[in-house]
């Protein structure tokens, strides 16, 4: 480390000011670069109420699993984990409905009250049930305040 570069990272902690990211191809630089660019997370009071979003996030997931929505629909909502764990459940869904001949058809059911808990700062943990003529199913979804607004980071139907 050169003198200039010790001298600037005292400046700059002085000042109570971080110092820059190390740059170059090294493994310090693509970790720091990472830690800057990826999601940061965001504190619950500066997230919006979650309660809208759990209600929608819950009937579009079980309108997604049925064929009548497009996963396209919600892919800004959720994490990239949830989105292909989706994928993988509605296309095994399209594929017994196929399998069956049964018609895509839009599902009747009515969303309960969300149970709302949260188990840390920026996280949000909520289970739903969803009511229909033949079956209830529970939906229990993982919220996460990142970038400031929620994503699902896990999404789970029984």
């Amino acid at each position: 480390m050169s003198a200039v570069q010790k001298f600037a990272m005292t400046a700059t902690a002085d000042a109570g000011v971080a110092p820059a990211a190390p740059r170059g191809r090294g493994a310090k630089a693509r970790i720091a670069h990472e830690e800057f660019f990826d999601y940061q997370p965001t504190s619950t009071a500066d997230l919006p109420d979650p309660r809208p979003l759990i209600e929608n996030l819950t009937r579009c997931v079980i309108e997604i699993l049925a064929g009548a929505r497009d996963l396209e629909q919600i892919a800004r909502w959720v994490t990239d984990d949830v989105y292909r764990t989706l994928l993988t459940r509605a296309s095994i869904s399209a594929r017994a409905r196929a399998a069956r001949g049964a018609p895509t058809v839009r599902p009747t059911f009515a969303v309960g009250e969300p149970r709302i808990t949260g188990p840390r700062d920026g996280v949000i943990e909520a289970v739903v049930i969803v009511t229909s003529r033949a079956r209830a199913r529970a939906v229990a979804i993982r919220l996460e305040g990142l970038d400031r607004r929620w994503r699902a980071s896990a999404i789970s139907v029984l």
